[in-house]
């Protein structure tokens, strides 16, 4: 799967992207990921990817010719991308389910916002879609940018060595994770649940599936609008909020 990036600071989507699945996954050549510096798809001798305003205002705002010449040079250099992202506060909200829309695409270019904002005139430029990581401001689409690039890639076939870990993860199915533990079982008197240590493997599996229900109660009760769950769970929902009662 191929990503293009393109922002005006390289070194910091590089180091981002270094370590971890992505790196590994390049290592492997699962994932081939190019960082284009947006200063080299300048035109004038400052290498301006900025100006002021129209109509006035604080700050500054992206021109939209750079970028347009980098998606072309992309285009050129790299073959006609599956999407163009945009990393954008306004775009649609980045979720699991957009995780794995975009996993099945081959080649992603993603373009990353600075400043004020971007010209408009650059998404009839470059059609292209916006997707928001969450409804908060960053400095700049860069940190997005790789919360994406990780996202996807752990979801291609190669990336992550056991793919149940990516099966079983937050989201994946709807539902947020179970808790985890490892060794030593007790810390500082807190102790690894018993059905953990029993060695009973379906016990394990429920209590497991029992306690993603109860997680996602507590903490994201909204999902559980959303998702489907089975006649299992259906019968955990309800066993928990029977004990949730009985406690209050």
């Amino acid at each position: 799967m191929k990503f293009d990036i393109v922002t005006i600071f390289p070194g910091m989507v590089g180091a981002g992207l270094a370590e971890g699945v992505v790196g590994r996954g390049v290592e492997r050549g699962v994932l081939d990921v190019r960082i284009h510096d947006l200063r080299d798809f300048t035109s004038d001798r400052h290498r301006s990817v900025d100006d002021v305003p129209y109509g006035g205002g604080p700050g500054m705002v992206m021109k939209p010719e750079p970028l347009v010449r980098a998606v072309e040079t992309i285009r050129a250099t790299r073959g006609t991308p599956d999407t163009v992202v945009l990393t954008s506060p306004q775009g649609l909200p980045f979720t699991q389910g957009e995780a794995v829309r975009l996993s099945g695409l081959g080649h992603i270019v993603l373009l990353c916002g600075r400043y004020e904002g971007i010209d408009e005139r650059l998404r009839s430029l470059v059609p292209c879609e916006e997707l928001s990581i969450g409804d908060y401001v960053l400095s700049g689409g860069e940190l997005a940018a790789l919360v994406i690039v990780d996202a996807v890639s752990r979801l291609v076939p190669g990336v992550v060595g056991d793919s149940r870990s990516v099966e079983e993860d937050s989201f994946s199915r709807g539902l947020l994770d179970h808790p985890h533990y490892t060794r030593p079982a007790e810390v500082s008197g807190q102790k690894v649940p018993d059905v953990l240590l029993s060695g009973h493997h379906e016990e394990v599996r429920r209590w497991r599936r029992k306690m993603a229900i109860q997680r996602t109660l507590e903490r994201r009760p909204d999902l559980l609008d959303t998702v489907e769950l089975d006649d299992e769970q259906r019968a955990l929902l309800d066993e928990v909020r029977k004990e949730g009662k009985r406690e209050s």
